[in-house]
């Protein structure tokens, strides 16, 4: 598994080493994981991965290291190009040599936001660097490997890990110091937990060869999930305000609406809970560790 270093990689680990012996690489942030055997890889060098491929010879391999900050992939898009889109092709070109079976973690972020909810067969049009290069990953990685489960991912939340936080992270360190948190009330995702994320990344691996949608079953947007995030943690209210999307410039161009319609992944098992609940669980798990 690449990437277990990163926020949904941690949560893949605890529940892929359940049932795998679990290679975990990181690149930048070197952790331990108990139960995991990690591997330092620098991904976009092409002789370190045949040789990985070579001397572990993998069942599977779940492919989610990224750089996956739009803004920095568009004021870098050639350091992120190497590894979103060259290191993904070469994983599936690995894979396709032995029949290995395949799971890429893709985005939402694919499309442009203006006719949602998007389903698998939607045509793509990404508005910035990063929805382009995992386009061109998706492409790239099917072409080479066909039994690829390519997962377009929503917005994803959690509990955070020794090396990598969620976005409500920030949320939660802003209402709890008094201050100001704006939301947007015009961006509209499927969220949901990195628990859940990475349940239906081994699901997609087992069943599915080709596109998924792995979002969950609510659409909202950043500033409802902002008020549902208060009433569940009881923090003041006071701080959150609504802005707009519009009126905040960013160096990645951000579309309004990527909800996804993961009706497909529901009819093979993928169950994601409601917002409400797995906020209500995260809270649980917040609370049982302080």
């Amino acid at each position: 598994m690449t990437g277990a270093s990163g926020f949904l990689g941690y949560h893949l680990c605890q529940i892929a080493k359940q049932e795998w012996e679990v290679y975990g690489t990181y690149f930048s942030h070197a952790l331990e994981i108990p139960g995991i055997k990690m591997l330092k890889v620098d991904l976009t060098d092409f002789q370190k991965l045949k040789q990985i491929f070579s001397d572990f010879q993998p069942a599977a391999v779940i492919h989610t290291a990224a750089l996956s900050q739009p803004n920095f992939c568009q004021t870098h898009p050639e350091e992120s190009y190497a590894i979103n889109v060259t290191a993904s092709c070469h994983i599936a070109g690995l894979c396709a040599d032995d029949s290995i079976p395949c799971a890429f973690t893709s985005t939402d972020l694919v499309f442009d936001g203006l006719n949602a909810p998007y389903r698998e067969t939607d045509p793509v049009c990404p508005v910035n660097i990063y929805g382009e290069q995992k386009v061109m990953a998706e492409q790239g990685m099917l072409e080479r490997h066909p039994m690829t489960a390519v997962c377009r991912m929503p917005l994803m939340f959690g509990m955070e890990t020794p090396t990598a936080t969620s976005f409500i992270q920030s949320f939660l360190q802003t209402l709890q110091q008094g201050k100001d948190l704006n939301l947007f009330t015009d961006e509209f995702r499927t969220p949901v937990s990195g628990k859940t994320a990475a349940k239906g990344l081994l699901l997609a691996l087992e069943k599915v060869n080709g596109l998924i949608h792995l979002g969950g079953k609510e659409r909202i947007s950043r500033y409802d999930f902002g008020r549902l995030l208060v009433e569940i943690f009881q923090l003041p209210a006071n701080g959150l305000k609504a802005s707009q999307q519009k009126d905040v410039k960013m160096a990645a161009p951000r579309p309004s609406d990527v909800s996804l319609d993961s009706s497909k992944a529901f009819s093979l098992g993928y169950q994601p809970l409601s917002l409400k609940e797995e906020l209500q669980n995260l809270y649980k798990d917040f609370y049982s560790k302080i």
